[in-house]
């Protein structure tokens, strides 16, 4: 039996599918869907949820796997686009998780700021935790914060907008929001940090272009990469030549200790 190359969920929606092994399938995380637990019913995009009822049905890009079971290993914002990894076994989950939580998973994104950086390079260590008084909304706590590092590179710089490449090296809640707010460039269309741009309406401008890591089953290195093209069309700008590994850059003066965003 053939296997398609996209999951076709009850919903009509069509989500590619970027890299398969025996272990985990990566998809192209569309716009709009939230990862919480499946039980969570409080919005009818629940991607866990959209998945397991697939696969119950035995729709026929899970019934041509012999898929049982599949759950997202790490997390995306719901505006976020871009690679997401599933485990297809509650092992699975374990080990692949394992590697992000040992920060042994390489990580890329593509974000798109308001401004134009005068640093080509650099790095923020600024520590996040929640913001007491705004939930779901994280801020720079130095006091109280956990550790959270993320190295930038400029790819394209314009008057108004320019595009940069994110390798965050932790894994905190709105990391890379944070962080770029933080350095006075908030991600375009972002709602929540950037508050300065209040008639932006456009699209979140994050997406999650490349995951590096060796299988912790096969030993295997793996290295999967998601579509830059429309991405950077649709914010004006040209495709990057290939993401690299980022090198140790010193990390800037930032904004003092404690201080919200």
């Amino acid at each position: 039996m053939a296997k398609p190359k996209d999951i076709e969920l009850p919903t009509g929606d069509i989500i590619p599918i970027l890299y398969e092994d025996r272990s985990v399938i990566a998809i192209d995380k569309p716009r709009g869907w939230m990862l919480v637990p499946f039980s969570w019913q409080k919005t009818n995009r629940n991607l866990q949820a959209a998945l397991m009822s697939s696969i119950a049905a035995g729709d026929y890009w899970a019934r041509s796997r012999n898929l049982k079971f599949l759950r997202f290993v790490h997390r995306l914002d719901a505006e976020t686009t871009g690679i997401l990894l599933c485990a297809k076994s509650l092992g699975g989950v374990d080990s692949i998780g394992n590697l992000f939580e040992s920060r042994k998973m390489e990580k890329v994104y593509l974000a798109v700021v308001h401004g134009s950086p005068k640093q080509t390079e650099w790095t923020c260590r600024l520590k996040i935790g929640p913001e007491p008084e705004s939930h779901g909304r994280m801020m720079v706590d130095e006091r109280d914060g956990k550790e959270a590092e993320t190295t930038f590179r400029v790819l394209q710089a314009g008057t108004k907008n320019s595009l940069i490449e994110a390798h965050p090296f932790t894994g905190r809640t709105h990391q890379i929001r944070v962080h770029l707010a933080a350095g006075g460039f908030p991600i375009v269309g972002d709602e929540l940090y950037a508050t300065a741009h209040p008639n932006d309406d456009r699209q979140l401008g994050l997406r999650a272009v490349y995951l590096g890591y060796t299988d912790p089953f096969t030993r295997k290195e793996i290295h999967i990469r998601a579509p830059r093209e429309k991405f950077c069309r649709d914010y004006g700008f040209e495709l990057p030549k290939r993401v690299v590994k980022p090198q140790p850059v010193p990390a800037l003066p930032t904004r003092p200790a404690g201080q919200k965003l």
